[in-house]
């Protein structure tokens, strides 16, 4: 029997979804908001620079279809991750969150034989913390959902899955952390009392030009890295953006708890 739901736009389409992006407004999180957006979604972008997210709120929303607001916010403390579901509470105004995505993140490098406590401290605080205190937050939103299930997309790394040949010690084991808690999260959140469903699944992104894989540069190790991708050249927004899409649409609504790379084959290869 033909299923009138194999086309393109039923599978991929996210028009009228939802969506919540932390770091919304730079790097990969510019790139996912940005493609939800030109597929008519409504987003809700999150930074800890008021200004930048306001702005880039105004330049997608006129790029339209779809609509973005700026909700700024330090997601850097279980306060700041509360205070952020409450105003897109607010802003919802009951209609429910589909696709929460968890992107936020930092990056620290310092040797290993001097790496501070700051450096560990506030990589993790971002970078994993947020995660799940950000999800927990957004739970009754998340649940609130009209288009079951509703999704969680954590935003990782390769650097979780292989480390590093760089000082980036907190990086590469908040990354690993994301991933593990995405597994934890996706069976707990699966089936809930309320009757919603939820699926949580990772990205794990490889090398993609943004401002923080910008301070690799200074890395000897890491000079020529296009040239050791299997796919020979670095990631792009088209990349990361269809990679989320699959994972916030209809065709990715019968999987959870995979942590999804995204690098060109640089895992893969020998």
């Amino acid at each position: 029997m033909a299923d009138d739901r194999l086309d393109v736009d039923s599978l991929f389409g996210v028009r009228g979804k939802n969506v919540a992006v932390t770091g919304g407004a730079t790097g990969i999180g510019l790139m996912i908001s940005s493609a939800f957006v030109r597929n008519g979604a409504v987003v809700y972008i999150t930074s800890r620079n008021a200004k930048n997210c306001d702005s880039v709120a105004e330049s997608l929303t006129a790029a339209g279809p779809g609509r973005c607001f700026a909700l700024p916010e330090d997601l850097s403390t279980d306060a700041g991750c509360k205070r952020f579901a409450a105003r897109l509470s607010d802003a919802l105004s009951g209609s429910g969150l589909d696709v929460l995505v968890n992107n936020s993140g930092v990056a620290w490098g310092e040797p290993f034989e001097s790496f501070s406590e700051r450096g560990w401290k506030h990589v993790m605080a971002v970078n994993v913390e947020a995660v799940f205190n950000t999800t927990r937050a957004c739970l009754p939103l998340l649940e609130q959902s009209k288009h079951s299930p509703a999704r969680v997309i954590n935003v990782g790394s390769i650097a979780g899955l292989r480390p590093q040949p760089v000082d980036t010690w907190s990086y590469d084991v908040s990354k690993a952390a994301v991933h593990h808690l995405t597994l934890k999260l996706s069976g707990m959140l699966a089936s809930r009392p309320s009757g919603a469903a939820i699926t949580v699944n990772a990205l794990a992104p490889g090398y993609v030009p943004s401002k923080m894989s910008k301070q690799l540069d200074r890395y000897e190790e890491m000079q020529g890295i296009s040239e050791r991708i299997p796919l020979r050249r670095l990631g792009k927004a088209s990349d990361m953006a269809g990679a989320a899409l699959y994972l916030a649409s209809e065709a990715g609504a019968w999987v959870t708890g995979i942590v999804l790379p995204v690098d060109g084959g640089f895992l893969a290869k020998l």
